[in-house]
């Protein structure tokens, strides 16, 4: 059965789904709703296993909570799963069932650093499909220590319209006059990798500024610049930070219904020198970034719900400005994808 553009993007590529510090401790999990169902990661013993939330056994969903520390046994027949092996109560009453076929749909899992992802068939192993871009994504995650907040709501558009709007600046002095705007990016520069790029700005705001650099003591970030930076990571994720204190991991992953997406936003914080000590001083400061970024995901939400459903997304005869290159360049990119998936059916 052919799969459409999204299912396709969703099955055939890699996904940016999680550090690895989210998941310290044994029976960890994080839930995400897709176009493909429900996508858990899960920490059985050390090994972080991807999969779809559904058991075998009669198809119950084995968690119901976005994210937090529970067995993984399912509710309705006691079915489980535990140190890489489905376990199955009273396997003696399936004599006519040939159980060694009873199995969790697994993902494929791969690791860029401490950054984890996930793909179903993927058409490239997830060094080609990041290109350069995975250099810097190691950097940037070891120097990431924990995280601090975690956001989900879903947009009321197309998950394409949503990444669009992430991707450009030309949209910030209106939508975010008093939040991103006050930073006062200057233009910066894109660089692109295969099909992912990074957007580096200075930043305008002296007195911001002059703060951020008073508290880069507090902080152990080897691999943080003195700017912003916008880090999409094709098709659905984003990482991006101010000055390499805190990221922001961000998910705008397509559901069944065109116009919705499932969204999703993860802050961490980088490496602190002297932790014990300077986790309560910079408190404050992250609760801050923290509110910042839930008023300008809120803005976000609000002027894209706004999209006329049916506008089209193409790179032929768009009306894009110069620094809209970026969308430009993932139009091309999606358009790309599609024409190699209709040659495939």
């Amino acid at each position: 059965m052919p799969h459409s553009l999204d299912q396709y993007l969703a099955r055939n590529f890699w996904h940016c789904i999680a550090h690895r510090n989210e998941l310290p401790n044994d029976r960890d999990f994080l839930r995400f709703e897709w176009i493909l169902g429900d996508l858990v990661i899960y920490n059985d013993k050390g090994n972080l296993l991807a999969f779809d939330n559904v058991c075998p056994h009669r198809g119950a969903r084995f968690l119901q909570d976005k994210e937090g520390n529970h067995p993984l046994s399912c509710a309705y027949h006691g079915w489980g799963y535990r140190d890489g092996k489905l376990r199955i109560p009273k396997p003696e009453n399936y004599k006519s069932c040939n159980l060694e076929n009873a199995r969790l749909n697994t993902f494929q899992t791969a690791w860029c650093g401490d950054f984890l992802f996930v793909a179903i068939t993927p058409l490239t192993d997830l060094h080609t499909q990041l290109g350069e871009l995975a250099d810097i994504l190691v950097g940037v995650s070891h120097d990431i220590a924990q995280r601090h907040a975690r956001i989900d709501y879903p947009y009321e558009c197309q998950w394409q319209v949503a990444v669009e709007n992430a991707l450009e600046p030309d949209h910030v002095p209106l939508v975010h006059t008093n939040t991103l705007n006050q930073l006062r990016l200057h233009d910066g520069q894109n660089s692109y990798y295969a099909y992912n790029s990074v957007l580096r700005a200075s930043i305008g705001n002296e007195t911001t500024t002059r703060g951020l650099n008073r508290i880069a003591r507090f902080f152990d970030a080897s691999h943080s610049q003195k700017n912003y930076t916008a880090i999409y990571i094709f098709p659905f994720s984003f990482l991006s930070s101010t000055y390499g204190y805190t990221y922001s991991l961000q998910n705008f992953l397509p559901s069944a219904d065109k116009q919705k997406t499932y969204f999703t936003t993860r802050m961490f914080h980088s490496h602190l020198v002297n932790a014990e000590k300077n986790q309560e001083i910079i408190k404050p400061f992250l609760e801050s970034v923290e509110k910042i970024n839930e008023t300008v995901f809120k803005e976000d939400f609000e002027i894209c719900k706004r999209i006329a459903p049916d506008f089209p997304l193409s790179s032929q005869n768009s009306l894009l400005s110069d620094t809209e290159e970026k969308i430009l360049y993932l139009r091309k990119c999606v358009e790309e994808v599609d024409a190699k998936r209709l040659s495939q059916e």
